[in-house]
């Protein structure tokens, strides 16, 4: 068992909670039995610390409650945290989910949770929060393990993939999607920064701008506002 909140593995761990590590060393945490069942489904742990199961994984160190204590985020001294593997770069899908600028951790998690739901499998990212920032992790409840998770510019990523057909989102000037006859395969919805929304930049190169009609209100949280778009555009025509 390992005691000591000073082991080399467990300082490792901890480390993992910032973002520079995570990037430094392609991994990062997840915890609690649920996200921990997904990342072994898809054969993502590294290693496991527990107290109480250690999920049949040879790579596993059971923990006291004092060393799971300062593993947690959430200041719980039982349970289990796996250190996993960043995913490898995988072929985009045939529907893309583009965020500009997203900075809620909460937003962005339940996009990512609401892309999987509806077969957006890419989701590509400027400026925009970790993917795995632990509050991002939680509201994705596990929906990050099935997703192809890729950081880029986008203004090249649009450039460099001219096959997709790219919706921009604009409140004022957009075509209403009750208007819009999405196209089937290689497409893109992009959604902009919850206070300033997508950049000119990027709109000047959108095949078509479209909004959500509303009747007493100017716009939506962006992940609701996400959630609306993908669903239509998922429908069957």
């Amino acid at each position: 068992m390992i005691e000591s909140i000073t082991n080399s593995k467990i300082k490792y761990a901890v480390k993992l909670k910032q973002k520079k590590y995570r990037n430094l060393h392609n991994q990062f945490l997840v915890e609690g039995d649920h996200l921990v069942l997904e990342a072994k489904k898809n054969d993502m742990i590294d290693v496991l610390f527990y107290t109480d199961n250690d999920y049949n994984l040879s790579n596993s160190f059971k923990v006291s409650t004092n060393v799971m204590k300062k593993l947690s985020e959430l200041g719980n001294t039982t349970g289990a945290i796996a250190i996993c593997n960043k995913p490898v770069f995988k072929e985009l899908s045939s529907k893309v989910l583009i965020l500009d600028g997203i900075q809620d951790p909460g937003n962005l998690g339940t996009l990512i949770r609401t892309a999987a739901a509806f077969d957006f499998r890419t989701i590509v990212s400027e400026n925009t929060v970790d993917y795995y920032n632990e509050k991002v992790i939680r509201s994705s409840q596990g929906a990050l393990f099935y997703t192809n998770l890729i950081e880029t510019d986008i203004i090249d990523f649009v450039k460099n993939n001219s096959n997709y057909h790219y919706y921009g989102t604009d409140v004022s000037s957009g075509q209403s999607i009750t208007e819009e006859k999405f196209k089937k395969e290689n497409i893109a919805i992009i959604l902009g920064n919850e206070g300033s929304g997508v950049r000119k930049a990027i709109k000047d190169l959108v095949n078509t701008n479209i909004n959500i009609p509303m009747s007493s209100t100017e716009s939506l949280n962006v992940a609701i506002a996400g959630g609306i778009l993908m669903y239509e555009a998922s429908k069957e025509k």
